[in-house]
C-alpha cells in the first residue's frame, strides 16, 4: 500500500514582533505535511528561516516535483525513511525534517505507542523549557516579561547597548537568564561582555560569534566564565565533532539538522564527547514542538516556546505547566491532534 502525501502552507503571527540580530519578523511562514498510510496519518513540519534561505515556496517545489516518490516507498520504519529522504532532497534538509517527523509520527501510531515510550525514555525527567524575549526598547522587553511570568528567559541580545538591557531586565527579575547573540558579536565584544553577563547571573551563551568563526571561538573558549552553546555552528551531523573543541554545548534543531533521525543521532555524538545538549525550537506549531518534547529527557536545555509566542497554532496536544515543564498527552506518536488539513 502506497503513501498518501499532503501538505499546507502556514503564516502565523507572533504577539509580538520577533527580532534578534539577524532581523525581525511579525509571522512565522512553515509548511505542514502528512502522510497515510493503512488508515493511520503522520504529521510534520517545517518553518521558514530566511538566513538559511529556505523558503516554503521552495520546499512546495521540491516536494511536487518528486512526490511520486516520496509516496512510492515501502513504508516499514522511520529511519529507513529518513535515508531514502536524505538522497532525494540533499539539499533541503527543512522539507526532508518535515517527512521525517510525520514518518515518526505514523510509525508511533502503527505502534500504538508515544514515541518517548518507543524510544524507552522518562517524561517525567525533563527540563522546562526557557520563553524567548526578543530584541525591542528596555520598556518592551519589561512588558513581555511582566505580560508572561516564566521561570527562564532567552534573551535575544548582539546588537549595541544589549549589557544594558540584560541589567536592566534583571533588576525586575530574579528568573534563569539566558542569552542568544545569534552570532552578533565581535571576538572582541564577546570578551568584553560575557564576563559582565556572568555578573548578572546568565547561565549560558548561545552562538556568541559568527557562525563560521572557528578561529574566534577557540580563543573565546579558553576565556570564557560562562558556557558556550553553538547554534548555527552545528547544523548538520558533521558540525558536532567541528563544534566539540570550542563550544561547551550545541543546540540540536530538528529543522535544521534534518528531522528527529539525524538529532536522535547528534544527541548521542555530543554526549561522547562530553557536550551539553540543548533542543531548541525555529517557532514551530504544537506538530513540531511535539516532536521536540518527545526527545526532551535527552537534553540539558529545552528551547521549546514556539506554541507559547505564535497567536495561533495547527493542533493541541502541547502544554506547560507554571514551571515552564513540558505536559504531553499519553496519545501515540507524536501525541497530537491536528485540526488544520
Amino acid at each position: 500500500m502506497p503513501l498518501k502525501l499532503e501538505y499546507h502552507q502556514y503564516n502565523l503571527p507572533f504577539q509580538f514582533p520577533f527580532k534578534i540580530s539577524k532581523g525581525e519578523k511579525t509571522h512565522q511562514p512553515g509548511l505542514a505535511v502528512s502522510l497515510s498510510f493503512m488508515g493511520f496519518k503522520g504529521y510534520g513540519e517545517a518553518p521558514s528561516i530566511s538566513y538559511y534561505n529556505i523558503t516554503v515556496e521552495q520546499m512546495i517545489a521540491d516536494l511536487e516535483r518528486k512526490k511520486r516518490f516520496v509516496e512510492q516507498f515501502a513504508f516499514s520504519d522511520p529511519e529507513r525513511y529518513w535515508h531514502y529522504l536524505h538522497h532525494l532532497y540533499p539539499n533541503n534538509n527543512f522539507l526532508v525534517c518535515a517527512l521525517d517527523m510525520a514518518g515518526w509520527d505514523l510509525f508511533g501510531k502503527l505502534k500504538r505507542k508515544p514515541l518517548y515510550q518507543l524510544w524507552q525514555l522518562d517524561q517525567q525527567n525533563v527540563p522546562a523549557t526557557d520563553y524567548t524575549i526578543g530584541i525591542d526598547s528596555i520598556e518592551n522587553m519589561l512588558a513581555k516579561m511582566k505580560k508572561k511570568p516564566w521561570p527562564i528567559y532567552k534573551i535575544k541580545v548582539g546588537v549595541e547597548g544589549d549589557v544594558e538591557m540584560v541589567a536592566a531586565l534583571r533588576k525586575e527579575s530574579d528568573a534563569i537568564f539566558r542569552v542568544d547573540a545569534n552570532g552578533g558579536w565581535s571576538l572582541s565584544e564577546a570578551i568584553e561582555k560575557i564576563p559582565l553577563l556572568a555578573g548578572m547571573g546568565v547561565e549560558l551563551v548561545e552562538q556568541p560569534l559568527a557562525k563560521d568563526n572557528w578561529e574566534g571561538m577557540a580563543e573565546l573558549f579558553k576565556n570564557s566564565p560562562l558556557p558556550l552553546i553553538a547554534d548555527e555552528s552545528c547544523v548538520d551531523e558533521e558540525d558536532v565533532v567541528k563544534c566539540a573543541s570550542v563550544f561547551h554545548g550545541i543546540n540540536i534543531k530538528l529543522t535544521k539538522c534534518s528531522g528527529i533521525t539525524p538529532a536522535r543521532r547528534m544527541i548521542s555524538d555530543a554526549r561522547n564527547r562530553g557536550l551539553k545538549v540543548m533542543l531548541g525550537c525555529m517557532n514551530e506549531t504544537s506538530i513540531g514542538s511535539a516532536a521536540i518534547a518527545h526527545l526532551a529527557p535527552l537534553a540539558d536545555y529545552i528551547d521549546m516556546d514556539g506554541t507559547l509566542l505564535i497567536t495561533e497554532d495547527l493542533g493541541s496536544g502541547i502544554s506547560f505547566d507554571e514551571t515552564g515543564k513540558i505536559i504531553l498527552s499519553d496519545k501515540p506518536g507524536l501525541g497530537i491532534d491536528v485540526s488544520s488539513f
